[in-house]
């Protein structure tokens, strides 16, 4: 249920009303009535309010700004540690699958197969834990002032996406080091990130909404975090291996669709259009039932948080 403003004027005390006794004009007698304004719940359901996200536009920017340099700040390395957790995955993964498993990956280099699917990967398992504890790491701003609360999960989905942005540099540094070169089609790879925001924000909309009421599941995200990555396996192996039947189901998990295509764009590989057809469905049906429930409830954050 979303939540409305409304402003109207407050009726005058009985000493003004006696200043006014001979039908003089409020103008004349200096006295301002003051406005009142009501902030109600409108009936029904709605998934966003865009003339009120577009009228509150600036805020989610600073709201961004603010998660970017907090989570930077006092940092040796700063911005750096965008490029070095994905980097460390990768060496971890290509020691273990690539040299010990000997995991395939479709004829490319280990290393640069695995860090194309571990920096979307991060980037998506980032968002969610951030995003599914924003509300409850908010709670004094929530209670103090209103602003549309779609922009606490928003924003925690905005800063890792500028940790992408900087990490997508090693990803070209590392295709020039094993002389991959890029097509046309690594053009699409930032409609393919905002996809996986998306899918990110649709599920950490809804398990932010969960948290304030349920805060069992702050201890449940981080270990259903880690089951999702194994449930996608295009992070750290070929989807060629996987067989017909499993290629069929797997891309309702949003994460494996999105990933599988974002590295087929970056290699220069032909995309697969049946993941990531089916793929992009479930990230709009997520993110219609995240934003709906969010707004279900959120005018009772202020209450139990």
């Amino acid at each position: 249920m979303s939540l409305s403003e409304t402003t109207v004027d407050t009726a005058p005390c009985p000493d003004e009303a006696l200043a006014r006794s001979n039908d003089e004009p409020a103008s004349l007698t200096g006295h301002h009535e003051p406005q009142l304004t009501i902030i109600q719940a409108r009936p029904g359901w709605q998934i966003v309010d865009f003339a009120e996200i577009w009228r509150f536009r600036e805020l989610l920017y600073f709201l961004v700004w603010r998660d970017v340099k907090v989570r930077y700040k006092q940092t040796v390395l700063g911005a750096g540690w965008a490029i070095l957790q994905p980097f460390a995955q990768m060496v971890v993964f290509s020691i273990f699958f690539g040299r010990m498993a000997e995991v395939p990956s479709g004829g490319v280099p280990y290393p640069l197969y695995a860090f194309a699917g571990l920096l979307p990967w991060m980037f998506f398992q980032n968002s969610i834990t951030a995003a599914s504890q924003s509300v409850v790491g908010n709670q004094n701003l929530i209670t103090k002032v209103y602003f549309p609360r779609l922009f606490i999960p928003a924003s925690a989905v905005g800063a890792p996406l500028v940790d992408f942005g900087i990490a997508f540099s090693m990803l070209l540094a590392l295709m020039l080091y094993y002389a991959a070169v890029p097509t046309a089609a690594i053009l699409l790879t930032p409609l393919l990130a905002l996809a996986l925001a998306a899918a990110a924000f649709g599920v950490g909309a809804l398990l932010s909404a969960l948290t304030v009421a349920y805060r069992d599941f702050r201890y449940v995200v981080p270990f259903m975090v880690q089951l999702w990555m194994f449930a996608t396996p295009t992070v750290y192996m070929d989807a060629s291996t996987i067989g017909p039947r499993w290629g069929a189901i797997l891309p309702f998990n949003p994460a494996y669709g999105l990933i599988q295509n974002f590295r087929c764009a970056a290699l220069g590989r032909p995309l697969e259009w049946y993941s990531l057809s089916v793929s992009l469905a479930v990230t709009a049906l997520l993110l219609i039932v995240g934003c709906l429930y969010f707004r279900r409830v959120e005018r009772h954050f202020a209450d139990i948080i």
